[in-house]
Protein backbone atom coordinates (compact mmCIF):
# COMPACT_ATOMS: atom_id res chain seq x y z
CA UNK A 1 0.00 0.00 0.00
CA UNK A 2 1.03 3.70 -0.83
CA UNK A 3 1.94 5.91 2.59
CA UNK A 4 -1.50 7.88 2.06
CA UNK A 5 -3.34 4.40 2.14
CA UNK A 6 -1.18 3.33 5.01
CA UNK A 7 -2.24 6.75 6.81
CA UNK A 8 -6.09 5.78 5.85
CA UNK A 9 -6.34 2.46 7.52
CA UNK A 10 -3.84 3.69 10.43
CA UNK A 11 -6.72 6.77 10.85
CA UNK A 12 -9.76 4.45 10.50
CA UNK A 13 -8.61 1.72 13.20
CA UNK A 14 -8.27 4.84 15.43
CA UNK A 15 -11.77 5.80 14.73
CA UNK A 16 -13.12 2.61 15.38
CA UNK A 17 -11.25 2.84 18.40
CA UNK A 18 -13.12 6.23 20.30
CA UNK A 19 -16.18 4.93 18.68
CA UNK A 20 -15.89 2.04 20.40
CA UNK A 21 -14.81 4.26 23.86
CA UNK A 22 -18.13 6.33 22.72
CA UNK A 23 -20.36 3.31 23.14
CA UNK A 24 -19.22 1.77 25.95
CA UNK A 25 -19.31 5.04 28.12
CA UNK A 26 -22.56 6.58 26.42
CA UNK A 27 -21.05 9.66 25.94
CA UNK A 28 -21.92 11.46 22.75
CA UNK A 29 -18.50 13.12 21.48
CA UNK A 30 -14.75 12.90 22.38
CA UNK A 31 -12.75 16.26 21.86
CA UNK A 32 -8.97 15.69 21.31
CA UNK A 33 -7.37 19.45 22.42
CA UNK A 34 -3.71 18.48 22.81
CA UNK A 35 -1.05 18.40 19.72
CA UNK A 36 -0.68 14.99 20.75
CA UNK A 37 -3.82 13.37 20.92
CA UNK A 38 -3.92 15.49 17.04
CA UNK A 39 -0.96 13.68 16.03
CA UNK A 40 -2.45 10.35 17.55
CA UNK A 41 -5.83 10.40 15.67
CA UNK A 42 -4.67 11.84 11.78
CA UNK A 43 -1.94 9.50 12.13
CA UNK A 44 0.72 12.11 11.77
CA UNK A 45 -1.15 15.80 11.51
CA UNK A 46 0.26 18.68 13.33
CA UNK A 47 -2.23 21.42 15.07
CA UNK A 48 0.95 23.13 16.36
CA UNK A 49 1.96 26.64 15.92
CA UNK A 50 3.34 27.90 18.95
CA UNK A 51 5.75 24.98 19.92
CA UNK A 52 5.58 25.36 23.79
CA UNK A 53 1.74 24.97 23.57
CA UNK A 54 0.64 21.44 24.72
CA UNK A 55 -2.86 22.34 22.69
CA UNK A 56 -3.04 23.41 19.08
CA UNK A 57 -4.82 25.53 16.73
CA UNK A 58 -7.57 22.89 16.17
CA UNK A 59 -9.21 20.11 17.78
CA UNK A 60 -10.46 16.62 16.45
CA UNK A 61 -14.32 15.83 17.86
CA UNK A 62 -15.33 12.29 17.17
CA UNK A 63 -19.12 10.79 17.56
CA UNK A 64 -20.39 7.95 15.98
CA UNK A 65 -21.47 9.77 12.82
CA UNK A 66 -18.37 11.68 12.21
CA UNK A 67 -14.78 13.14 13.33
CA UNK A 68 -14.45 16.72 13.08
CA UNK A 69 -11.49 19.03 12.93
CA UNK A 70 -12.79 22.28 15.14
CA UNK A 71 -10.85 25.48 13.85
CA UNK A 72 -11.18 28.87 12.73
CA UNK A 73 -10.42 30.58 9.98
CA UNK A 74 -6.63 31.50 9.91
CA UNK A 75 -6.35 27.48 10.24
CA UNK A 76 -8.46 25.71 8.69
CA UNK A 77 -7.06 25.49 4.87
CA UNK A 78 -3.56 25.01 5.76
CA UNK A 79 -4.43 22.39 7.80
CA UNK A 80 -7.06 20.88 5.21
CA UNK A 81 -4.08 20.86 2.78
CA UNK A 82 -1.04 20.01 4.88
CA UNK A 83 -1.84 18.51 8.50
CA UNK A 84 -5.57 16.32 8.07
CA UNK A 85 -5.78 12.80 5.50
CA UNK A 86 -8.83 12.33 4.09
CA UNK A 87 -12.16 11.73 6.44
CA UNK A 88 -12.39 14.46 8.28
CA UNK A 89 -15.10 17.01 8.59
CA UNK A 90 -14.01 20.64 9.22
CA UNK A 91 -16.66 22.98 11.68
CA UNK A 92 -14.57 26.61 10.92
CA UNK A 93 -15.50 29.70 12.84
CA UNK A 94 -14.36 33.01 12.65
CA UNK A 95 -10.85 33.59 14.86
CA UNK A 96 -12.79 36.38 17.09
CA UNK A 97 -15.85 34.15 17.40
CA UNK A 98 -14.40 31.07 20.02
CA UNK A 99 -18.13 30.97 21.80
CA UNK A 100 -19.37 29.36 18.24
CA UNK A 101 -17.19 26.37 18.47
CA UNK A 102 -18.26 25.82 21.93
CA UNK A 103 -21.92 26.11 20.84
CA UNK A 104 -21.12 23.69 17.89
CA UNK A 105 -20.07 20.71 20.61
CA UNK A 106 -22.57 21.34 22.83
CA UNK A 107 -25.38 21.47 20.59
CA UNK A 108 -23.90 17.86 19.03
CA UNK A 109 -23.34 16.40 22.51
CA UNK A 110 -26.66 17.53 24.05
CA UNK A 111 -27.48 15.75 27.48
CA UNK A 112 -24.92 12.80 26.98
CA UNK A 113 -21.82 14.96 27.69
CA UNK A 114 -18.31 14.62 26.61
CA UNK A 115 -14.58 13.21 27.00
CA UNK A 116 -11.98 15.05 26.70
CA UNK A 117 -7.99 14.83 26.88
CA UNK A 118 -7.93 17.77 28.31
CA UNK A 119 -11.82 18.36 29.87
CA UNK A 120 -13.45 21.70 31.06
CA UNK A 121 -16.66 23.07 31.35
CA UNK A 122 -18.15 19.73 32.66
CA UNK A 123 -16.75 16.98 30.30
CA UNK A 124 -14.99 13.94 31.29
CA UNK A 125 -12.06 13.00 31.02
CA UNK A 126 -10.65 10.09 28.74
CA UNK A 127 -10.71 6.45 30.20
CA UNK A 128 -7.42 4.95 31.67
CA UNK A 129 -8.08 2.04 29.14
CA UNK A 130 -7.38 4.63 26.10
CA UNK A 131 -5.05 6.39 27.59
CA UNK A 132 -2.93 3.37 28.00
CA UNK A 133 -3.90 2.42 24.65
CA UNK A 134 -1.98 5.28 22.61
CA UNK A 135 1.46 3.83 24.18
CA UNK A 136 1.15 1.19 22.19
CA UNK A 137 1.82 2.12 18.56
CA UNK A 138 1.05 0.03 15.24
CA UNK A 139 3.26 -0.85 12.65
CA UNK A 140 2.96 3.03 10.89
CA UNK A 141 3.84 4.93 13.76
CA UNK A 142 6.54 2.30 14.57
CA UNK A 143 7.49 3.23 10.84
CA UNK A 144 7.45 6.63 11.23
CA UNK A 145 9.49 6.40 14.72
CA UNK A 146 12.31 4.23 13.16
CA UNK A 147 13.09 7.11 10.37
CA UNK A 148 12.47 10.25 12.75
CA UNK A 149 14.84 8.52 15.34
CA UNK A 150 17.21 7.80 12.67
CA UNK A 151 17.57 11.84 11.48
CA UNK A 152 17.50 12.95 15.18
CA UNK A 153 20.63 10.73 15.69
CA UNK A 154 22.15 12.13 12.31
CA UNK A 155 21.47 15.75 13.37
CA UNK A 156 23.08 15.40 16.99
CA UNK A 157 26.20 13.64 15.08
CA UNK A 158 26.57 16.31 12.72
CA UNK A 159 26.53 19.06 15.31
CA UNK A 160 28.94 17.59 17.56
CA UNK A 161 31.27 16.78 15.32
CA UNK A 162 31.10 20.41 14.43
CA UNK A 163 31.37 22.08 17.84
CA UNK A 164 34.41 23.77 19.17
CA UNK A 165 35.39 25.06 22.55
CA UNK A 166 34.93 28.75 22.33
CA UNK A 167 31.58 28.26 21.29
CA UNK A 168 28.60 29.14 23.83
CA UNK A 169 26.10 27.08 24.69
CA UNK A 170 23.37 29.04 22.70
CA UNK A 171 25.91 28.24 19.68
CA UNK A 172 25.61 24.63 20.56
CA UNK A 173 21.79 24.44 21.47
CA UNK A 174 20.87 26.93 18.07
CA UNK A 175 23.29 24.78 15.89
CA UNK A 176 20.96 21.30 17.06
CA UNK A 177 18.15 23.97 16.13
CA UNK A 178 19.38 24.78 13.34
CA UNK A 179 19.89 20.93 12.47
CA UNK A 180 16.83 19.43 13.46
CA UNK A 181 14.67 21.73 11.48
CA UNK A 182 17.02 20.98 8.30
CA UNK A 183 15.25 17.73 8.44
CA UNK A 184 11.91 18.77 9.18
CA UNK A 185 12.13 18.01 12.77
CA UNK A 186 10.81 20.57 15.45
CA UNK A 187 13.12 20.70 18.08
CA UNK A 188 10.53 20.60 21.00
CA UNK A 189 13.54 20.53 23.75
CA UNK A 190 17.50 21.37 23.29
CA UNK A 191 19.82 21.44 26.15
CA UNK A 192 23.33 22.65 26.20
CA UNK A 193 25.90 22.45 28.90
CA UNK A 194 29.59 23.17 28.77
CA UNK A 195 32.03 22.32 31.67
CA UNK A 196 31.45 24.40 34.05
CA UNK A 197 27.48 24.18 34.17
CA UNK A 198 27.01 20.17 33.32
CA UNK A 199 28.37 18.76 36.71
CA UNK A 200 25.96 21.72 38.15
CA UNK A 201 22.34 20.88 36.78
CA UNK A 202 20.36 18.51 35.47
CA UNK A 203 18.26 20.44 33.17
CA UNK A 204 21.16 23.11 31.80
CA UNK A 205 19.22 25.59 29.94
CA UNK A 206 21.55 27.18 27.41
CA UNK A 207 23.72 29.99 28.61
CA UNK A 208 26.43 32.23 26.81
CA UNK A 209 29.07 29.93 29.16
CA UNK A 210 31.65 28.94 26.73
CA UNK A 211 31.73 25.20 26.16
CA UNK A 212 35.40 24.94 27.20
CA UNK A 213 36.72 21.16 27.59
CA UNK A 214 33.52 19.23 27.60
CA UNK A 215 29.90 19.64 26.11
CA UNK A 216 26.34 17.76 26.36
CA UNK A 217 24.17 18.53 24.15
CA UNK A 218 20.27 16.64 24.75
CA UNK A 219 17.31 16.43 22.06
CA UNK A 220 13.37 15.68 22.24
CA UNK A 221 12.94 16.16 18.46
CA UNK A 222 9.36 15.63 17.53
CA UNK A 223 8.05 14.82 14.33
CA UNK A 224 4.28 13.93 13.59
CA UNK A 225 3.63 13.93 16.99
CA UNK A 226 6.32 11.31 18.00
CA UNK A 227 9.38 12.23 20.05
CA UNK A 228 12.81 11.05 19.39
CA UNK A 229 14.45 11.49 23.22
CA UNK A 230 18.62 11.40 23.00
CA UNK A 231 21.67 13.09 24.73
CA UNK A 232 25.57 12.45 23.73
CA UNK A 233 28.51 14.56 24.64
CA UNK A 234 31.55 15.97 23.46
CA UNK A 235 35.45 16.42 24.88
CA UNK A 236 37.88 18.08 23.73
CA UNK A 237 40.73 16.16 25.37
CA UNK A 238 39.80 12.24 27.37
CA UNK A 239 36.46 11.22 27.92
CA UNK A 240 35.84 11.05 32.20
CA UNK A 241 36.20 7.61 32.85
CA UNK A 242 32.79 7.04 35.43
CA UNK A 243 30.52 6.78 31.60
CA UNK A 244 31.46 3.18 32.28
CA UNK A 245 29.88 2.84 35.16
CA UNK A 246 27.03 4.84 33.98
CA UNK A 247 26.53 2.07 31.24
CA UNK A 248 26.38 -0.36 33.82
CA UNK A 249 23.57 0.96 35.35
CA UNK A 250 21.72 1.64 32.18
CA UNK A 251 22.19 -1.95 31.36
CA UNK A 252 20.72 -3.34 34.44
CA UNK A 253 17.42 -0.98 33.89
CA UNK A 254 16.84 -1.64 30.24
CA UNK A 255 17.29 -5.53 30.94
CA UNK A 256 14.34 -4.88 32.93
CA UNK A 257 12.23 -3.81 29.97
CA UNK A 258 10.08 -6.86 28.96
CA UNK A 259 6.68 -7.60 27.94
CA UNK A 260 5.14 -8.66 30.95
CA UNK A 261 6.56 -6.84 33.10
CA UNK A 262 5.99 -3.19 34.90
CA UNK A 263 7.22 0.26 34.68
CA UNK A 264 7.82 -0.05 38.04
CA UNK A 265 10.06 -2.76 37.73
CA UNK A 266 12.64 -0.97 35.74
CA UNK A 267 12.26 1.82 38.35
CA UNK A 268 13.25 -0.73 40.84
CA UNK A 269 15.78 -2.22 38.34
CA UNK A 270 17.99 1.48 37.90
CA UNK A 271 17.35 1.51 42.11
CA UNK A 272 19.42 -1.54 42.46
CA UNK A 273 22.12 -0.56 40.28
CA UNK A 274 22.90 2.67 41.00
CA UNK A 275 22.97 1.04 45.00
CA UNK A 276 25.71 -1.26 43.35
CA UNK A 277 27.36 1.10 41.86
CA UNK A 278 27.53 3.67 45.48
CA UNK A 279 25.46 5.85 43.91
CA UNK A 280 22.38 5.41 45.52
CA UNK A 281 21.65 9.21 45.51
CA UNK A 282 21.91 9.61 42.01
CA UNK A 283 18.32 7.88 41.91
CA UNK A 284 16.17 11.10 43.72
CA UNK A 285 18.51 13.52 41.81
CA UNK A 286 16.77 13.35 38.47
CA UNK A 287 13.87 11.17 36.99
CA UNK A 288 14.95 8.35 34.94
CA UNK A 289 12.84 8.44 32.40
CA UNK A 290 10.16 5.48 30.86
CA UNK A 291 7.71 5.22 28.07
CA UNK A 292 7.83 7.81 25.41
CA UNK A 293 5.54 8.64 22.20
CA UNK A 294 3.37 11.12 21.78
CA UNK A 295 4.85 13.13 24.62
CA UNK A 296 8.28 13.20 25.40
CA UNK A 297 8.05 11.27 28.57
CA UNK A 298 4.14 9.39 28.44
CA UNK A 299 4.81 7.87 31.94
CA UNK A 300 8.08 8.40 34.08
CA UNK A 301 9.06 5.12 36.23
CA UNK A 302 8.67 5.26 39.82
CA UNK A 303 8.37 2.93 42.49
CA UNK A 304 4.49 2.72 41.82
CA UNK A 305 3.93 2.80 38.05
CA UNK A 306 2.38 -0.52 38.01
CA UNK A 307 1.80 -0.17 34.22
CA UNK A 308 2.73 -3.19 32.44
CA UNK A 309 5.35 -3.52 29.37
CA UNK A 310 3.88 -4.64 26.22
CA UNK A 311 5.63 -4.96 22.56
CA UNK A 312 4.77 -1.83 20.95
CA UNK A 313 5.73 0.55 23.01
CA UNK A 314 8.88 3.59 23.51
CA UNK A 315 11.19 4.18 25.82
CA UNK A 316 13.63 6.68 26.66
CA UNK A 317 15.94 6.14 29.68
CA UNK A 318 18.29 8.47 31.04
CA UNK A 319 20.12 7.25 33.86
CA UNK A 320 22.91 10.05 35.47
CA UNK A 321 25.40 11.20 37.69
CA UNK A 322 26.35 14.56 38.24
CA UNK A 323 28.13 15.78 34.65
CA UNK A 324 27.02 12.70 33.33
CA UNK A 325 24.00 11.28 31.23
CA UNK A 326 23.03 8.18 28.90
CA UNK A 327 19.93 8.37 26.76
CA UNK A 328 18.32 6.93 23.54
CA UNK A 329 14.94 6.17 22.13
CA UNK A 330 13.87 2.40 21.89
CA UNK A 331 11.25 0.31 20.49
CA UNK A 332 10.37 -2.79 22.43
CA UNK A 333 9.66 -5.32 19.81
CA UNK A 334 9.62 -9.55 19.07
CA UNK A 335 13.58 -9.27 19.38
CA UNK A 336 13.52 -7.22 22.47
CA UNK A 337 14.66 -3.45 22.60
CA UNK A 338 15.57 -1.74 19.06
CA UNK A 339 17.07 1.65 19.47
CA UNK A 340 15.70 4.06 17.41
CA UNK A 341 18.22 7.04 18.09
CA UNK A 342 21.33 4.39 17.05
CA UNK A 343 23.53 6.52 14.72
CA UNK A 344 26.20 3.59 13.16
CA UNK A 345 29.06 6.25 12.58
CA UNK A 346 28.70 7.50 16.25
CA UNK A 347 31.51 5.84 18.90
CA UNK A 348 29.91 3.32 20.46
CA UNK A 349 30.96 0.47 22.82
CA UNK A 350 29.42 -3.17 23.32
CA UNK A 351 27.43 -3.02 26.99
CA UNK A 352 26.36 -6.86 27.17
CA UNK A 353 25.41 -7.33 23.51
CA UNK A 354 24.21 -3.56 23.02
CA UNK A 355 25.92 -0.78 21.17
CA UNK A 356 26.00 2.64 23.50
CA UNK A 357 27.18 5.66 22.94
CA UNK A 358 30.58 6.45 23.85
CA UNK A 359 32.01 10.78 24.38
CA UNK A 360 33.07 11.50 21.00
CA UNK A 361 36.60 12.73 21.68
CA UNK A 362 38.01 15.86 19.33
CA UNK A 363 41.60 16.27 19.26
Amino acid sequence: MSAPELRAVEVKAKLALLRDCLARSGAAAIRLRGIDWFAWVTGGGSSAVLQAAEVGVAEVLVTQEEACILTDEIEAERLREEEVPAGFSFHVSPWAQVELRERYVLGLAGERGVLSDRPHNGEQPLPNALRLRRLVLGDAEQARYRELGREAAEAMSEVLRAARPEWTEYQLAGAGAQALWRRGIQPALVLAAGERRLPLYRHPTPSFDPLGSRAMLVFCARRHGLYANLTRFVSFGPAPQEQAALMEVEATGLAAVAPGKSLSAVYHAFDAAYKHADRAEALNQHHQGGITGYLARELVATASTATGLEPGMAFAFNPNFAGLKIEDTFLLGPQGLENLTYDPQWPAVNVHGRQRPLWLEMT
